[in-house]
């Protein structure tokens, strides 16, 4: 790579730091920037800004949103009775495209995960209980991925929710055994969602 100037090796380095991008497809985006009219480069540039400086976290669900609260949780429409927890941002996306759930949601951030030091305290469990405390909640869907951390996560979930007056459901096993939510299409999903299940 050092045949190219070091503003071009710069900006391949910086682009193969991306997930799912090699040096060759980075080399492959660098030329098609260069190659590209000043005004779309320039676009490119202020988006990427413009992601960092209002992207934030929503104050209700830990979704991503351009404001304080997200257009989810601003919705009246949706059943605020009905709360699904997801682990990460891009499976909520993946549920609200699927057209299967009309609720609310909450975010965990993640998976319990002992082997790599992720507990209780490092997922949003407590703002799991806050909401069922603060709010008039009556079935919360738990929608973690199938992984052994996503099925573990549901089970310790249903566990602390038991001394709650609150409906605990799983999503039906329409997803794959392994599969992450953001990866699983849309009938799928939508059927996964409409046979869920009481957890015991």
């Amino acid at each position: 790579m050092n045949y190219y100037p070091k503003s071009i090796r710069n900006a391949i380095r910086s682009i193969s730091r991306l997930p799912g991008i090699g040096e060759k497809t980075a080399e492959r985006l660098v030329m098609h920037i260069l190659r590209a009219p000043r005004v779309e480069a320039e676009q490119l540039a202020r988006s990427i800004l413009e992601l960092k400086e209002k992207i934030k976290l929503c104050r209700g669900c830990f979704g991503l949103s351009d404001s304080d609260v997200c257009s989810i949780c601003r919705d009246t429409g949706r059943e605020a009775a009905l709360l699904c927890v997801v682990e990460q941002p891009a499976d909520m996306v993946s549920l609200e495209k699927s057209g299967s759930y009309s609720g609310r949601y909450l975010i965990l951030g993640g998976t319990l995960s002992p082997m790599n030091g992720i507990g209780p305290g490092d997922i949003r469990i407590r703002e799991l209980i806050t909401r069922l405390e603060e709010e008039k909640i009556e079935e919360v869907v738990l929608a973690t991925s199938t992984t052994v951390e996503g099925e573990s996560t549901a089970a310790y979930i249903a566990d602390r929710l038991k001394k709650y007056s609150v409906k605990v459901t799983r999503i039906a096993s329409g997803v794959p055994i392994g599969g992450d939510l953001k990866y699983v299409d849309q009938v799928t999903l939508r059927k996964a969602m409409e046979c869920r299940h009481d957890v015991k």
